[in-house]
């Protein structure tokens, strides 16, 4: 059985750059947008946990399939392995790290 192929998908968010994995690229049903689906983070089974890592696990988890407008989108590669997920800084680029979101309150 051949390899599912994987991607990096960077975009634009609230004047940040976000790098996410996903194992699924299309055209989307709605005009002018790219959907995104099966995205992949890292394993939690280390000791050590990137902040950044867990904090966009928890802000997609709930998330079947993004639909990312086309301007929004800054690359889309096809890579051999998965790296880390980041957040950058829009304008520097240097990478933003970030707590995990705190729970969410039912009421």
């Amino acid at each position: 059985m051949a390899a599912k192929k994987l991607y990096k998908v960077v975009f634009l968010n609230h004047g940040k750059i976000y790098e996410l994995y996903a194992r699924s690229i299309g055209s989307s049903e709605l005009w002018g947008f790219t959907c995104v689906s099966d995205l992949e983070f890292a394993a939690r089974d280390g000791m050590l946990v990137d902040p950044t890592e867990e904090r966009l696990r928890d802000e997609f988890a709930n998330t079947r399939a993004l639909h990312l407008p086309m301007q929004s989108i800054v690359r889309i590669e096809e890579v051999a392995t998965r790296g880390p997920a980041a957040i950058r800084d829009g304008t520097s680029g240097e990478k933003i790290v970030t707590l995990p979101l705190p729970p969410q309150r039912q009421g």
